[in-house]
């Protein structure tokens, strides 16, 4: 006699067999999430979402923030192709981006490989050399102006070499190196963290292998270490260049821009036009940086897509 499903539950060591499959009740979703999730999209649409499409709408108008305005057309983009401030600012961006990634790959790979040597006091260092990654950049950039206007020039002048008796600062043709200089310094410790993970994962018996069969430090570096974390060192370099296109506080406490205009950034040119009545207009700049921030973005998750996960 067949016993109903009711029935044996009320029996002792017998169990009720699932009646639902089990990609359904993973596919369930617990109601928390959408409690903790609909409040943080509720503060992005207003605080992010919200403003960018606004200026997006304004970019198409002779708004200067206030007041009356009316639409342009295509006016405000055509400009910014003719306007040499808006097109020195691009060039100088970029090529600060690129001499800082750069360096900061080079050096932060350098000190990864130190690091994770079997010495004494790595783990230390460690801690020593991510230390500025938690300092504000505005703060590091005072400092360093204080550096590079009165130290610099006074040990230079001590041993008589000439070319840094004056701040670097106020030099057209140095500025942007003591710019480059202190970014990089900022920005080493997070690229280090990523490269000591990569080096970490690489297994030990390889270099013990390649040791074995007569390998130089070198060639162990440059064949076997490189290869292997070629996903971290991509990763490093995409995400770097984009992060440095946005480069503003250390550029505002070191020179303001200045001398001049020869180190004013993208960002400082945007944000100049909210206080210079140009707020329309910088804000069909800011789209169009937006656009090239997406597209560095999309270039990323495509060439790290599986390159190496953390």
């Amino acid at each position: 006699m067949a016993i109903s499903l009711h029935a044996r539950a009320k029996i002792p060591g017998t169990a009720v067999p699932h009646t639902g499959s089990k990609s359904a009740r993973a596919d369930r979703v617990d109601p928390t999430f959408h409690l903790f999730l609909f409040p943080t999209l509720v503060l992005f649409t207003l605080a992010i979402t919200l403003p960018a499409l606004m200026g997006i709408f304004f970019s198409f108008t002779d708004s200067i923030g206030f007041g009356e305005w009316s639409f342009t057309g295509f006016t405000n983009y055509v400009a910014l192709f003719s306007d040499p401030a808006v097109l020195n600012s691009y060039g100088f961006t970029i090529g600060l981006a690129l001499v800082t990634v750069i360096l900061v790959n080079i050096i932060a790979f350098l000190l990864a490989i130190a690091l994770t040597a079997r010495i004494r006091g790595t783990v230390a260092l460690r801690a020593v050399f991510v230390l500025p990654m938690v300092v504000s950049g505005i703060i590091i950039a005072f400092v360093f102006n204080f550096l590079f206007s009165n130290s610099l020039p006074a040990f230079a002048e001590s041993i008589g070499f000439a070319p840094l008796v004056g701040s670097m600062l106020s030099d057209p043709n140095l500025a942007w190196i003591a710019i480059s200089l202190v970014t990089a310094w900022q920005a080493i410790p997070s690229a280090l963290l990523i490269y000591i993970a990569g080096v970490l994962s690489i297994p030990g018996d390889v270099h013990e292998a390649a040791s074995l069969d007569g390998a130089s430090t070198w060639a162990q570096l440059r064949l076997i270490t490189l290869p292997l974390i070629s996903g971290y060192v991509l990763i490093n370099l995409v995400i770097g260049f984009k992060n440095f296109l946005n480069a503003y506080d250390i550029i505002f406490g070191l020179t303001n821009g200045g001398p001049g205009t020869s180190t004013r950034s993208i960002a400082m040119v945007i944000f100049s036009g909210f206080t210079s009545g140009d707020y329309a207009y910088q804000m069909a700049n800011a789209t169009i940086f937006f656009l090239i921030a997406l597209v560095i973005a999309l270039i990323q998750v495509r060439l790290t897509r599986g390159k190496a996960a953390f």
